[in-house]
């Protein structure tokens, strides 16, 4: 097989194209979810260390980054909307892309989307103090956010890309001034960092359940890949895009967590409420008022991932529908915009579903498993896409090949074994939920519902 002989449409000759510093922000608001600012408080309270806390948010920048630099190469290799399901399209077949594809609406994207929305009512309620017993007026905050977003990026690219922007920047320079302020006010004050563990001893189970939430945190770094129908010159700048961004948001993560262990104990980091974790820390630092002001700012951070993920999440099912794989209804663009708003739809529908009836922790952990899993197959592609697909001799190639592979794959793989034997009820839920899309994908095989591309 070579490059050449993969022929792939993208979203629309016509539609508009957005360049590298646009890709970049989605990107990095992609990452940069909720995550960052509330998973701290969860790991204060399950270790108790504030050293492996730190040694763990630094293992976890060297797996994305690693990853990135290999996802860097399949991105270059296959510049095609769908990012993990036309890599393992083409390198294990139609049934593994579709359960990559299936977990990525349940999950990857579902999941995540949700994750973050509920992350963004929590902090809404901290700047305008509710009672909300029931939780009702959370999940109204998340709701609203969620389809803000979607009608937003139904418009079609330009509108969701200038709105991207003005997001992602805002975001930067709110939390580029939460660290620096931080810093500043935390400087010399070593104590709490430097402190032994005081709540218990951690365990190897409970400190790869925290790495399996890191990684989650982390994870986005791939979302070039999915929008690359939407990229100008894919092939020369997803790879700069992945590498130099999750780079970036590496050191945003190292440098946050320092501020938070340094203003609070890991007693004070592990006590309700545990996840507003960003503004219990500036509260710290500073005052309530100032907690307040964070915790508003970065709702807004919050509102750029998910307005990222509502964007990157429907090329993949857009993708499918276009290969046959699931209904070729979702494989219609809007006449005007050119986005795939049926997709962008089907997608909210499904997290709004989960807003309703899930819980920060339980998404959080059910989504880090899963999303491990395809993890480790989409970086295994690179054994057998390398040999079979040809590039340019100018064309980026992930370094430290086969080792930097392998590690990631087999790193990702401990990771799901490790949370399999610590969280089986999720774990159980998570793999049960990728095994039922095995008969929707022999329901549309043999129901021979196929989708001819349009030249």
């Amino acid at each position: 097989m070579s490059d050449s002989s993969i022929s792939e449409p993208s979203l629309k000759s016509t539609a508009q194209k957005i360049g590298w510093f646009t890709a970049a922000c989605v990107l990095v608001s992609n990452i940069i979810g909720g995550g960052i600012f509330t998973t701290t408080g969860l790991m204060a309270r399950d270790l108790g260390d504030p050293m492996l806390i730190l040694l763990l948010w630094f293992v976890g920048a060297l797996f994305a980054l690693g990853g990135a630099m290999v996802y860097g190469e399949l991105g270059a290799a296959l510049p095609h909307a769908g990012g993990d399901y036309v890599y393992l399209r083409e390198a294990y077949g139609p049934l593994v892309a579709f359960l990559s594809g299936w977990t990525s609406f349940t999950i990857g994207f579902g999941a995540a989307v949700a994750a973050s929305a509920i992350s963004f009512s929590s902090y809404a309620l901290r700047v305008v103090p509710i009672e909300d017993e029931r939780g009702w007026v959370a999940k109204g905050l998340s709701l609203t956010l969620l389809w803000a977003a979607t009608l937003l990026h139904c418009r079609g690219v330009g509108a969701g890309g200038r709105m991207q922007l003005f997001l992602t920047i805002t975001n930067v320079v709110a939390i580029g001034g939460l660290i620096l302020g931080g810093l500043a006010a935390v400087a010399g004050q070593a104590d709490n960092l430097l402190a032994r563990p005081t709540l218990q001893q951690p365990t190897l189970g409970t400190s790869a359940i925290a790495l399996v939430i890191v990684t989650y945190c982390y994870l986005g770094w791939n979302v070039a890949g999915y929008i690359a129908g939407d990229v100008a010159d894919p092939r020369r700048t997803l790879p700069k895009i992945m590498i130099g961004g999750t780079a970036f948001v590496a050191v945003i993560y190292l440098l946050l967590n320092v501020v938070y262990l340094s203003a609070l104990s890991i007693r004070e980091l592990a006590s309700e409420p545990i996840v507003p974790v960003a503004e219990k820390a500036a509260a710290a630092l500073w005052g309530p008022q100032s907690g307040q002001l964070v915790a508003a700012i970065l709702c807004l951070s919050i509102a750029g991932a998910v307005s990222a993920m509502t964007w990157a999440g429907p090329r993949v099912y857009w993708a499918m529908a276009r290969d046959g794989m699931i209904s070729p209804w979702l494989a219609q663009l809007h006449p005007r915009t050119a986005a795939p708003a049926r997709a962008i739809v089907f997608q909210s529908f499904w997290a709004s579903l989960l807003i309703l009836s899930g819980t920060f922790e339980q998404l959080l952990v059910y989504s880090g498993l899963v999303l491990s899993l395809f993890m480790a197959l989409t970086l295994s592609t690179i054994f057998r896409l390398r040999p079979i697909i040809a590039v340019s001799p100018h064309q980026y190639r992930a370094p430290l090949y086969p080792f930097l592979p392998a590690t990631l794959v087999i790193g990702a793989f401990a990771l799901v074994g490790y949370s399999f034997a610590q969280r089986p009820a999720e774990s159980l839920y998570g793999a049960a939920t990728v095994l039922s899309g095995i008969p929707l994908y022999y329901f549309w095989r043999r129901g021979g519902n196929r989708f001819k591309h349009k030249s």
